[in-house]
């Protein structure tokens, strides 16, 4: 019995020691097998669960003055992202990740189960990169991270109207970030990389694509201007009570916009609670009709064709006059005035003798010459074109409310490049937002005597006894024109709201800048373009020949001796 108990004992032991050895060899023989013979397909495996072919961004081209100054430029953000899948089956640290991005842990579950097809879902935008490093330390599954770029506007308000902004995928959406999108995005690469289980790279393994970085845009925009004309709009907007305004500075010479602001105004780096009307660019999107800043296109006009002479006088008495059953006025009896009192006085009936004793056609063609009713070359995006009927569609009534500036439209851009042709010896520019290193060549719109006579004719404005005085700038001559306006709704023109206007530019012996102000609906007694728009001309245009180093060309009373006693004995 012990011998056979002895026996079984052996037997055991056999069977558990061969056991243990076939479990050894089985192991031996898939440990070789999975390092030797399935080694590649098993590594391929591998790599695949933790190897990524992810997008690396491009960085937008920076947008700068004409000086080199910035005015937009894009700084690395990173934004962080969840697998849906992955993140709800670590449903314990929901409350955790919640916290973090201030969030709500019910809606975090309730949006992710939403994706729950999904692999990529982001869970919060443009986060300081040391704000995303904090989350992505925290090693919650299914959370990643990739780097991205944010848009930011140094200028803030001052400029936000010219340059527009980027969406949140740093696309251009306004102005100048819409209209030269293609020229500012760049193109993205592409790498392959490693993660570790927690989704942090940890290895670049290859460059699939470089990528390639957008291109900058210099504009003409002078920043020192640009911060003066927003300051001094915003400041008579705010004085008069207005509803919005817009002002532009154009050099004459080469069409370049230096300055273009408008009001209501918004900061481009924090949009939150922006209304679309605090974004319209109003210098460019905004019709008025120009008031009497159109006479000087009348008179050149009535002059080209020879249809008045330059020594021409004009009976205006008694202040108002009759024309198809409506009445002209004069704000008072101006009686004879020659063409530089018409424009002096700004007188309706001297503008409308004229309109009637001036071919139709030949206003209209020379109104439209001018770009009256025509789409600058600016390219801004949404410009308006404005309008005026063709001259066949014309009735007397409509040629003579034409010309003090009722029944066509413009905007402030529009009227700063007629203008600019006024100032440039009849020569108009083409305008441009860009900065330019070689202008293009001005086209011609009247003759080079005809211009300046006008010049001569719109200094007297800003002289004593013209409507435009409080546009004047100290040692400075400045040749403008003032209008003003009844703002038309759906009933009509209203009684009680004006558009103010001036247009100008200075210094009127050798013009450096035009400038066009425009301030709609101040509310008060002053509503005229002279005692409104003027006096925010004069302010912009003394900062800026200041700033622009300008040399003086008038020379006020009591200087002449100053100057002599300086020049010496001889």
């Amino acid at each position: 019995m012990k011998k056979r108990e002895q026996q079984e004992g052996r037997w055991r032991r056999g069977a558990v020691l061969t056991a243990f050895l076939l479990a050894g060899f089985a192991l031996l023989a898939r440990a070789v097998e999975l390092q030797v013979v399935d080694r590649d397909f098993l590594q391929d495996q591998g790599q695949a669960r933790h190897m990524r072919v992810v997008e690396v961004p491009a960085h937008r081209g920076m947008i700068t003055d004409r000086h080199g100054e910035p005015m937009a430029v894009s700084t690395p953000v990173d934004s962080l992202w969840a697998h849906p899948g992955e993140l709800l089956a670590a449903g314990e640290r929901l409350d955790e990740l919640a916290q973090a991005l201030d969030l709500s842990p019910n809606r975090l579950r309730m949006r992710l189960e939403a994706r729950l097809n999904r692999e990529f879902f982001y869970l919060r935008r443009h986060l300081a990169p040391e704000e995303a490093e904090a989350v992505i330390s925290l090693g919650i599954p299914g959370v990643y991270s990739q780097r991205e770029y944010r848009r930011f506007y140094p200028a803030g308000e001052v400029a936000a109207h010219v340059l527009g902004f980027t969406n949140i995928d740093d696309q251009g959406q306004e102005g100048l970030e819409l209209a030269f999108d293609g020229w500012l995005q760049g193109k993205p690469g592409a790498k392959r990389v490693m993660r570790d289980r927690l989704g942090r790279v940890i290895a670049d393994v290859e460059n699939i694509r470089s990528p390639r970085p957008g291109a900058d845009l210099v504009t003409s925009i002078d920043l020192r201007l640009q911060y003066v004309a927003y300051r001094e709009l915003k400041a008579a907007v705010r004085e008069h009570g207005a509803d919005s305004g817009a002002i532009v500075l154009m050099d004459p010479r080469s069409g370049e916009v230096l300055a273009m602001a408008s009001q209501p105004g918004y900061n481009p780096n924090s949009r939150s609670n922006v209304s679309p009307a605090q974004m319209r660019n109003r210098a460019a999107l905004d019709l008025i009709e120009p008031g009497s800043a159109i006479k000087p296109f009348v008179m050149a006009a009535a002059l080209e064709s020879g249809d008045i002479r330059s020594d021409a006088r004009f009976d205006t008495s008694p202040g108002q006059m009759r024309v198809a059953g409506h009445t002209v006025r004069d704000i008072r009896d101006y009686g004879e005035l020659d063409l530089t009192g018409i424009m002096q006085k700004s007188s309706n009936i001297g503008a409308t003798k004229i309109a009637l004793k001036t071919e139709p056609e030949a206003l209209w063609r020379t109104l439209t010459r001018f770009g009256i009713g025509e789409l600058t070359t600016s390219a801004f995006p949404g410009e308006a074109p404005g309008r005026i009927r063709h001259w066949q569609e014309w009735r007397d009534i409509g040629r003579v409310t034409l010309s003090y500036g009722y029944g066509l439209s413009t905007t402030a851009l529009q009227l700063a490049q007629a203008y600019a042709a006024l100032a440039n010896e009849g020569q108009m520019p083409e305008a441009s937002l860009l900065h330019r290193e070689n202008t293009p060549s001005p086209r011609r719109v009247i003759s080079a005597g005809l211009a300046a006579e006008l010049m001569a004719m719109m200094e007297a404005v800003t002289e004593p006894g013209g409507t435009g005085l409080r546009a004047r700038v100290d040692g400075y001559r400045v040749a403008g024109k003032t209008g003003t306006v009844k703002r038309s709704g759906p009933g009509g023109y209203a009684d009680d709201e004006y558009q103010s206007v001036f247009v100008g530019a200075i210094p009127a012996s050798r013009p450096r800048l035009v400038g066009v102000v425009m301030i709609d609906n101040p509310r008060g007694e002053e509503f005229y373009g002279g005692a409104v728009a003027g006096p925010v001309f004069s302010q912009v245009m003394s900062d800026a020949m200041r700033l622009l180093d300008v040399p003086r060309d008038r020379v006020e009373a009591g200087m002449e001796s100053v100057i002599l006693r300086a020049g010496g004995d001889s």
